[in-house]
């Protein structure tokens, strides 16, 4: 008889503590659901650009749909690219109020979905390919003049509110590699390593903006980044 109450009370802890299991992951303690996939890494900043919320991109074509979301406050906010930049999304200023914390200028915690499917290519600097277009060639025929450099990053070139010495982060340049940044309109130019990640070609922190931005103007449209190694 006390063998078998032994086995008959063993069988029923076995059985309450498979329910509390599977009560546990019902209720969502014992195993949390996977993020939503984020079609950009790294952390989303903003330009200067006014208007309604907006964003640039060098991945996405002009018209694609995007929303961005805040994981830290859950705050999100849908978007059309409008043109391209040095980011995979660049926030304009109206969009990044939608969802940023007082007082931060990056969004680190983020997923950046995209909201339609056309499956257009968007090329280097976020224009769509256009039918029988010639690289270089501009509208009625023209072509472009090559850039007295030629730039390692396409689009315009901003920054994060990241302090210490001047420094940038990549999502394309391992950390290390030195980076030389030129603002082509005011030949003002600084040298950074590559620190950590981002979700811009070339980020740069608030002391290296300083050094080459014009006064009063979060980003640098005009520029040519030349890698160093």
């Amino acid at each position: 008889m006390r063998v078998r109450r032994t086995h008959v009370l063993a069988a029923g802890v076995a059985v309450v503590a498979s329910a509390v299991v599977a009560v546990g992951t019902g209720l969502g303690f014992a195993e949390t659901a996977p993020a939503r996939q984020s079609v950009c890494q790294g952390s989303v900043t903003f330009s200067a650009e006014g208007g309604g919320p907006a964003a640039t991109s060098d991945r996405f074509a002009v018209g694609t749909r995007l929303r961005v979301t805040n994981l830290d406050n859950g705050r999100a906010v849908t978007v059309v690219v409008t043109g391209p930049s040095g980011s995979c999304v660049l926030l304009n200023a109206a969009a990044m109020d939608l969802v940023r914390e007082p007082g931060k200028n990056v969004v680190r915690r983020n997923v950046v979905e995209r909201l339609d499917g056309d499956g257009t290519p968007a090329q280097p600097g976020g224009a769509p390919a256009q039918p029988g277009a010639q690289p270089g060639a501009q509208p009625g025929g023209a072509t472009a003049a090559p850039p007295a450099r030629p730039s390692a990053c396409q689009g315009s070139v901003t920054f994060s509110a990241e302090g210490g010495a001047p420094a940038a982060t990549s999502d394309r340049f391992a950390v290390g590699t030195r980076l030389r940044v030129t603002n082509l309109d005011n030949g003002r130019a600084v040298t950074v390593a590559v620190t950590g990640p981002s979700g811009s070609c070339v980020l740069l922190n608030a002391a290296a903006m300083e050094l080459v931005r014009e006064p009063g103007k979060n980003v640098v449209r005009r520029n040519v980044v030349e890698v160093l190694r």
